[in-house]
Formats: C-alpha cells, sequence, structure tokens
C-alpha cells in the first residue's frame, strides 16, 4: 500500500480520528490531513464553556499534540481548502492552486453554523460560535459586554448562557420554540433545564424571537424583538444550528441529498470518496433510518470504523448514538433516542438535580437522558450497544440493581 495517498478534507474530531486510527490500524501510504483553519486541530465541545471561562488554554483543546503529526507521518496541511473533485482522474484541486493525487479522498467537512437572515447579522459584536477564532474574538467581548443577547436555545446557546450568566452579565436567550432543546431532548427535562437557567440568571423568552440587530458606528447596540420592542445589547451570540458542509460533494456530482449520503462502507455514490462526521447522511441501525448525526461520537466511531475497512479489515458502524453538554453545574448525557418512545420512566430526582429518564417504544429501550448521572449513561450505553432485555417495570422499581443487568454471567 505504499503507493496509496488518502487525503482527509477536514480536519475536527473526525478527520484527525481517522488520520491516527489509520496510522493504529497498520496503513503504510501517504496520509494528507486539509484543515482550512490556521489553528492546529482542536476539540470544538470546550469552546462554549471552560475556553470561554479561562479555565482551559489553547493548547489546552487541541485535538494531539504538534509532534503528533510529524512523528505519524501526517502531512498536515493548515489553512488550505478544497475546491474541487476531479473524480475521473482521482484529483483534489485546493483555493491555493495546489492539486492533490488520492487514491481514496474522504470527506469530514462537519458543518458550518446556520446564517440568521436578518437586518444587522453582520455588525460587529455578533458572533456565532464554531470556531477557534470565533471562540477568541466572542471571550474577548465578553470580559466587558453586559447585555448579552443569545438567539437558539440549543447546545451552544445553552452553554453560552450559562457560562456568560456565571459571569455576572444580563442575559436574555430568545428561542422560536416553545421549550430549551426541543429537537434533541423530552419535554421532561426541556422543562429541567428551563428552570435551571432561570436559576443561574438567564432570561428565557420562548415563541420569541429577534427581527433585527441594530448598530451604532458599525458595532450592535440593540435588538428588535418579533413583538416590536427593542433591548440594549453589548453582543449578540447566534446558536441555530448547523448547516452540513457538502457543497464540495454537491459540486462534483456526488450524492448529498441532506448532507453527504454514504453506505454501510461510509461511501458516497462514488466508490473512492467516503464520509464521516456531521456532513454525513447515513443509515443508522439505532434509529432504523437513514439521518445526520451532530456529535462527537458519531465522527470519531466513523472514523475509527472507516479506517479498518480502508485496510482491508471487516467492520461496521453501528455504535450506539450518545451526546453531552455542560450546562452551569449540569451534565447532560443522552444514549440513543427518546424522541418516539411512548413510555417514559423516571429514576433518581429532579429536585436533587441528579436523575435519568428512560424511554421505551413497544416495551423496549430505545434511549436514555441523564442529568449528573454520569454511571446511568455508561450503563446506558451498555444495554442499548449489547441490545440487554429491560422492562419499564424494572428500571420503575427504585430496589432494582440496574449494574446487574450488564455483570458478567459465572
Amino acid at each position: 500500500m505504499s503507493s496509496d495517498q488518502i487525503v482527509i478534507v477536514g480536519a475536527g474530531h473526525g478527520g484527525v480520528q481517522l488520520a491516527a486510527s489509520l496510522r493504529e490500524e497498520g496503513y503504510d501510504g501517504k496520509l494528507i490531513l486539509l484543515g482550512d483553519e490556521k489553528d492546529l486541530p482542536y476539540q470544538r465541545p470546550p469552546l462554549s464553556k471552560a475556553y470561554l471561562k479561562r479555565a482551559t488554554p489553547e493548547d489546552g483543546v487541541l485535538l494531539r499534540g504538534p509532534d503528533f503529526y510529524p512523528q505519524n507521518r501526517i502531512e498536515l496541511a493548515l489553512g488550505e481548502r478544497a475546491v474541487e473533485i476531479d473524480r475521473a482522474a482521482r484529483r483534489l484541486h485546493l483555493k491555493s492552486g495546489q492539486v492533490l493525487d488520492y487514491s481514496q479522498l474522504v470527506l469530514a467537512t462537519g458543518g458550518v453554523q446556520r446564517h440568521l437572515p436578518i437586518e444587522g447579522a453582520h455588525l460587529n459584536g455578533v458572533f456565532s460560535l464554531r470556531t477557534m477564532e470565533e471562540a477568541r474574538a466572542l471571550r474577548g467581548w465578553l470580559e466587558t459586554a453586559q447585555n448579552i443577547i443569545v438567539i437558539g436555545a440549543g447546545f451552544i446557546g445553552l452553554e453560552f448562557a450559562a457560562t456568560a450568566a456565571s459571569q455576572g452579565r444580563k442575559v436574555d436567550l430568545f428561542e422560536l420554540a416553545d421549550r430549551p432543546m426541543a429537537r434533541a431532548v423530552t419535554p421532561q427535562t426541556s422543562a429541567f433545564f428551563a428552570k435551571a437557567h432561570t436559576a443561574f440568571g438567564v432570561n428565557l423568552h420562548f415563541r420569541s424571537s429577534v427581527t433585527a440587530i441594530k448598530g451604532e458606528n458599525g458595532k450592535v447596540s440593540s435588538v428588535v424583538l418579533s413583538d416590536g420592542t427593542s433591548l440594549p445589547a453589548d453582543m449578540v451570540l447566534i446558536g441555530i444550528g448547523l448547516v452540513p458542509s457538502d457543497e464540495l460533494a454537491r459540486a462534483s456530482g456526488i450524492d448529498a441529498p441532506n448532507g453527504i449520503k454514504v453506505n454501510e462502507r461510509l461511501a458516497t455514490s462514488d466508490e473512492n470518496v467516503f464520509a464521516i462526521g456531521d456532513t454525513v447522511y447515513h443509515y443508522n441501525t439505532h434509529r432504523g433510518a437513514e439521518m445526520r448525526l451532530e456529535s462527537v461520537q458519531n465522527a470519531t466511531d466513523q472514523a475509527r470504523t472507516l479506517a479498518k475497512l480502508l485496510v482491508g479489515k471487516p467492520a461496521n458502524y453501528d455504535h450506539v448514538p450518545w451526546f453531552w453538554s455542560d450546562q452551569g453545574d449540569l451534565k447532560l448525557q443522552i444514549a440513543g433516542f427518546l424522541d418516539e418512545s411512548d413510555k417514559i420512566v423516571l429514576r433518581g430526582s429532579y429536585e436533587d438535580r441528579a436523575y435519568s429518564l428512560f424511554g421505551f417504544k413497544n416495551g423496549a429501550l430505545t434511549g436514555v437522558e441523564s442529568v449528573n448521572k454520569a454511571g446511568d449513561h455508561m450503563l446506558a450505553r451498555r444495554l442499548l450497544g449489547e441490545h440487554i432485555l429491560v422492562t419499564p417495570e424494572f428500571i420503575a422499581d427504585p430496589a432494582s440493581d440496574l449494574k446487574a443487568l450488564v455483570r458478567p454471567r459465572r
């Protein structure tokens, strides 16, 4: 395989993990990892929490140290953007004018923040939070801003709101839906976090939106709400979800109906082009449907699976989806899916700020939401991943020993 050259487009969690796993699996060909940012590849989750609080230095969020790449013969090309795939010639054209040949091409392009099409969205002091560059700028503004507007009550918006409120800032958060994290969690967990954020000092506004952002001398000064009222604003964070970065694939004729579509081998409609991570539209065995998953777990587990496949080893991507979000002193962890559950069983206590919700559909466990219950989360991943049978009645009984379900039998 020494004449092979694998090119990975995207130096996020998935791309870096794939490069590392390829070497671990014995791939000996040339390996090129492209990143369109100039920073060394880094973790994204801390950007809205520990990094903003200055509790973590920049080198503390790196995915790998700077020596890792040369030591593993990974050619790291930063600040390079792929602009065209010549599928017939197996060549990748870069914005810099460079052309790379490939034996296999992997698209780990992730996603970009969804644009909010309103007046003033590009004023100085209006941010999204996806990149290290954005986090640096946001952290600087956060030191002096007093009136902060957050648009969107997803993970990023809520994580940032909790961080800003903990630093004594006035935070108003606006969400079109009637509850926080409406697409990701049960109504019960939404209600719990709404109450918690109010206690953190965040002013929550549901079924409400910002219709315009006003500025003075090019800098944000206020926002106009859907009811016509105006609020002062020193800075605005927009967190209304991601759009898959699939334009490179679509331009080359690769099938991308809602992100880049892949088969069970993580191959696209071109057998020499593969895709992993947030941008991938795949059949999820735990969901029983095609979907995109925006999570670190999905990106890294797909990367490990693809590494095996590319070196000729058998592998299937059937990992249990899991997610997490740290908001204030609350750690939310989710395994599987609860949105289609017909029965929800509570273990723990909302009042004690430590609980798990077990979701069942037709008597089968489909997912678990946990707050400050890391043990329950790890157990849930075992139950779902190993298809261990458990009943709602067993979960509902506080005397039940959940660990006995996964304890090795003698």
